[in-house]
């Protein structure tokens, strides 16, 4: 169910002391991580008050937030296999940090932005061969060292479903020349001290599709281990990446017109056709009120999710209630999105599932009926739109059963938890 948006605090300060190394696997798969020869004598030691080293195949235990993140980056630096470095002038690594991302939605946030920036101050503090430089295509062009990183909330059996107890923190170095992974460092951290609120693109962002941009990006981080290739979906896709990067740091500045012109950019690259740039000229242009070019930006969303078969819209709903919130920076533009989702479903042949979810609050049995009721309403607002579409749907409604968020805060941060999604299913 949901309730009014909480405000949420900044994380603790960054430890400044070196924590224990954690047992360095991949993130999903756990598997053993074969790293360099650094003798352990020469990497950060723990304190005595660290836990004991974990059994093999089993997890790491979970560790305070600022603790863990300094272990998943001191493992993901000690052990990286690089290859030699270049000329004596130049002895350093070029390395850019293409921005962390939730392992399950792909959205950026507080705590994922504070997470880079501690990443780079390690490095600029105690990993000097590494010379970090801006996430930019220029830069990217040049094939230097890649860090990603996911950062995913997981249940007490470090599952990504139910209700979500602890961080799973994933980091990975990638190696542009070679295609591989040099490095991988994983750590589970205790949501104390950890601002999950969304930055501001992805707190606005309409809509949730499958992307593979987003996909090529979380799975060569996670369930990999170091000495496995990049996937290609990202690979593929990385240049566009730095320009998206690069304009949502200008719509979160506020610099609209700047962030639209960077959207088109990536959207005019070979492989530019991105859900989060379709979003990002969406958002760009409702801010600077052009709703004409917004109304079709936001077609070519609803096209997207129809060819990929799944579109979940950010449709905000009154506590126990079928109606739509009653502030209008939120439900403003809903009768534009139904009637567009309307105009362009209609022209599909295969049939709509139209799917209501809620977040994990309360009782689930109320949750089901909350989240059909929901999905009938917005059926009826689309069969209403365009009368062809009536025989075509039906409405389901799943409760908390398929969160993506998991954390039951009923914010800005589990929004999609409380979406509406629509799957083309055969008629």
């Amino acid at each position: 169910m949901n309730f009014a948006y909480k405000h949420l605090f900044p994380s603790a300060l960054f430890s400044t002391a070196f924590a224990a190394l954690l047992l360095v696997t991949g993130c999903d798969s756990l598997k053993e991580f074969t790293g360099s020869s650094t003798p352990a004598s020469a990497l950060p030691t723990a304190s005595s008050s660290s836990s004991p080293a974990a059994a093999p195949n089993t997890p790491p235990p979970a560790q305070p937030y600022d603790q863990a993140v300094l272990s998943a980056a001191t493992a993901l630096f000690s052990n990286a296999k690089l290859p030699p470095a270049g000329s004596p002038a130049q002895p350093k690594y070029a390395l850019v940090i293409d921005p962390l991302v939730d392992g399950m939605t792909g959205a950026q946030s507080v705590a994922t932005r504070s997470m880079g920036k501690r990443l780079s101050d390690l490095m600029h503090q105690h990993y000097p061969q590494f010379d970090v430089q801006a996430f930019s295509a220029a830069n990217v062009a040049k094939s230097p060292l890649v860090l990603i990183g996911t950062f995913t909330g997981v249940n007490a059996e470090r599952k990504t479903a139910g209700l979500r107890e602890t961080y799973r923190i994933c980091f990975a170095l990638a190696d542009l020349r070679s295609g591989k992974l040099v490095s991988k460092g994983l750590a589970f951290a205790l949501p104390e001290g950890v601002d999950p609120t969304p930055l501001a693109f992805f707190r606005d962002a309409p809509a949730w599709s499958d992307d593979p941009a987003t996909e090529g990006y979380i799975k060569t981080c996670q369930g990999t281990k170091a000495g496995d290739p990049i996937n290609p979906l990202y690979l593929d896709r990385i240049i566009a990446a730095s320009l998206v990067s690069e304009a949502i740091d200008a719509y979160d500045a506020g610099r609209y017109q700047d962030s639209l012109e960077l959207y088109q950019n990536a959207l005019a690259t070979p492989a530019g056709n991105q859900f989060r740039v379709h979003n990002g000229i969406y958002l760009a242009n409702w801010k600077l009120g052009r709703q004409q070019q917004a109304e079709a930006a936001f077609a070519r969303i609803v096209d997207f999710g129809l060819e990929h078969k799944r579109l979940a819209v950010k449709f905000l709903f009154r506590p126990g209630s079928t109606a739509f919130v009653q502030d209008k920076k939120l439900s403003g533009p809903y009768p534009v999105w139904l009637k567009t989702i309307a105009r362009q479903t209609s022209g599909v042949s295969s049939c709509l599932e139209v799917t209501g979810h809620t977040s994990p609050t309360g009782p689930e049995p109320l949750n089901e009926r909350l989240s059909l009721l929901r999905a009938e309403y917005v059926k009826g607002r689309l069969a209403s739109a365009s009368p062809l579409l009536a025989k075509r749907m039906i409405a389901n409604g799943v409760g908390s059963r398929q969160t993506m968020v998991g954390t039951g805060r009923d914010d800005a941060s589990d929004a999609l938890d409380r979406r509406v999604e629509f799957k083309v299913i055969g008629c």
